[in-house]
C-alpha cells in the first residue's frame, strides 16, 4: 500500500525539504510507503484532490472545511500556536499609507489562497471597500505579489503573514504593511482520507508526538512549527467550520 500525503501549495520555499525530511519519518514510524505531492499551486492541488489522489492532506482552512463538509475527511492534528493570519500591504512608494486610503477600482494581488481573500474581504469591511469594488489579479506565489507591488502592477497586495515574514529584507523594506490579521483561530490541519479511516489514531499518535524526540523536534523546526501538532477534537473541527462559513457570509 502507498499513501499520498500532498502538502498545500502556499509554504515558504524554504520548509520544501523539511516536508521531504517529514515525509520520510512518517513511513518509518507508520511502517507504510507514502508519496508525498506539492503541487506548485492551488489549480494543480485541486486537480490532485479532484481525481481522489489524495490520502492525507497538510490543507488550507478553507480547503479543509470544505474536504470535510463535502468529502467526509477526517482531521488528524493542527499546529500549534501557529495560526493563518494575513497581511494587507502596499508599495512603499506607493501613496497608500493606510488602509483607508484603499479605494473603489483599485487593483489586488493576491494567490488563489481562498482564506486569505476571505480575511482581507474581513478587513476591507472596516473602510466600506466589497469584493465587487475591487479588480483582482492573481499571482503564482507570495513572492510575485511583493513583486507586482514594487513593480506597481497592482495597488495592494495580499499574503500570509507567514510567507510575508519570509521575504528578503530587501523586498519588505519596499513595502508598507497596513493592516495585519490578529484571528488566533485559523491554521493549516492535516486531514485525513476517510478510505483511511483504520490509520487515524495511528496518524493521530504520531504527529501528536513528534515533540517528544530530538528527530521530530528537529523536523518540526525545518517547517518552522517549533511547538508541534496537537490531535483536532470536534470541537475544533466544528469552530473551523464555523470561522469559514462566518467569513464566507
Amino acid at each position: 500500500m502507498t499513501l499520498n500525503f500532498l502538502i498545500a501549495p502556499d509554504f515558504p520555499p524554504e520548509y520544501f525539504a523539511g516536508w521531504h525530511f517529514m515525509n520520510t519519518h512518517l513511513q518509518k514510524l507508520l511502517s507504510v510507503n507514502i508519496h508525498l505531492l506539492m503541487p506548485a499551486n492551488s489549480d494543480e492541488e485541486q486537480d490532485e484532490i479532484g481525481h481522489d489522489h489524495v490520502d492525507i492532506i497538510y490543507a488550507n482552512p478553507f480547503d479543509a472545511s470544505k474536504l470535510i463538509r463535502d468529502l467526509g475527511y477526517l482531521a488528524v492534528a493542527q499546529p500549534i500556536n501557529r495560526y493563518d493570519e494575513i497581511v494587507i500591504a502596499s508599495a512603499l512608494s506607493s501613496e497608500i499609507g493606510n488602509l483607508s486610503d484603499v479605494k473603489a477600482g483599485m487593483t489586488v494581488l493576491c494567490t488563489e489562497n481562498h482564506d486569505v481573500k476571505l480575511l482581507a474581504l474581513r478587513l476591507l469591511e472596516a473602510v466600506d471597500i466589497e469584493e465587487k469594488d475591487l479588480l483582482w489579479q492573481k499571482c503564482d506565489s507570495f513572492i510575485s505579489v511583493a513583486s507586482g507591488l514594487v513593480k506597481k502592477r497592482g495597488d495592494i497586495g495580499l499574503f500570509l503573514t507567514s510567507a510575508y515574514k519570509k521575504l528578503t529584507n530587501i523586498t519588505r523594506n519596499n513595502l508598507n504593511t497596513l493592516i495585519e490579521s490578529r484571528i488566533n483561530d485559523l491554521n493549516h490541519v492535516i486531514l485525513l482520507h476517510p478510505r483511511r479511516a483504520a490509520m487515524l489514531e495511528d496518524l493521530q499518535q504520531v504527529f501528536s508526538s513528534l515533540h517528544q524526540t530530538e528527530e521530530g523536534i528537529s523536523l518540526l523546526a525545518e517547517l518552522g512549527l517549533t511547538e508541534g501538532f496537537k490531535v483536532m477534537s470536534q470541537e475544533d473541527v466544528e469552530l473551523l467550520i464555523d470561522i469559514i462559513e462566518t467569513l464566507r457570509d
